[in-house]
């Protein structure tokens, strides 16, 4: 039963985020600060994890496709809509869950834990729409651009990676890049990171504000929104899949 008790708050305290700002200047400095931390914050793992992605990807396609009847450019093609659909939204936004939505887990437990959320509250703040409505339109705006960078980044890794070790040419490589490219692969990964992004930013912000007791608890509510953050985005991966493509 408990389950359903904290799907119940966690639309609650989903509901209560929607109330007019108190001051407009407070909630677009904390936007802007979450924007930084959410997104400049994990540009570097997101850059590393992506040409690495584009590389491997490029190397173990060219490994299995050993008919001398298949082009090069097939290569390239396979790589860029595998990067696109699967490795740049969904891969990106499960290791984000582990950067981005731990630090927002702790930094509202340790807000609860210390009382900081109680004085917000008794100040006349509503508590949830000044600390988690940000996190949530700063995360629906940065993670979307992290993919898309992300996107770019795993094909020139994997061109880099075939061109480097001889497996295809720059110009083969370039052509099948070209080849048979469907525009609404890249709309379908998009919608697969707002998605993603609001989870990774509202399901960690929901176990952090509703930690209780101490250090321990923090820890404990960061790993159990980590580890719901990654089961539902694969969840939603599938449901997505299955009605969009």
């Amino acid at each position: 039963m408990k389950i359903f008790g904290d799907i119940g708050q966690y639309l609650l305290m989903l509901k209560s985020m929607f109330s007019k700002p108190e001051n407009n200047k407070m909630y677009w400095k904390e936007f802007m600060h979450q924007c930084s931390e959410i997104g400049i914050g994990s540009l570097g793992i997101v850059a590393i994890i992506s040409v690495f992605i584009g590389a491997v990807s490029t190397i173990q396609t060219a490994y299995q496709l050993v008919s001398p009847l298949i082009p090069p450019s097939t290569i390239a093609q396979i790589v860029r809509d595998t990067v696109i659909l699967e490795f740049a939204p969904t891969l990106v936004c499960i290791v984000l869950a582990g950067v981005a939505g731990s630090r927002i887990a702790s930094e509202l437990g340790n807000m609860r834990v210390s009382e900081q959320i109680d004085a917000l509250e008794i100040m006349g703040i509503n508590s949830r729409a000044y600390l988690i409505r940000p996190k949530i339109m700063a995360a629906l705006l940065m993670i979307p651009l992290l993919v898309v960078i992300s996107m770019v980044l795993g094909i020139w890794g994997g061109r880099l990676a075939g061109t480097m070790s001889g497996i295809v040419s720059g110009a083969d490589f370039d052509k099948g890049l070209l080849e048979y490219f469907l525009p609404y692969n890249v709309v379908f990964a998009l919608v697969k990171a707002y998605v993603f992004a609001f989870i990774i930013s509202s399901v960690p912000a929901f176990y952090g504000y509703h930690v209780e007791g101490g250090a321990l608890e923090i820890g404990r509510a960061s790993t159990k929104a980590v580890v719901v953050s990654c089961i539902m985005i694969l969840f939603s991966d599938y449901v997505l899949s299955a009605l969009l493509l």
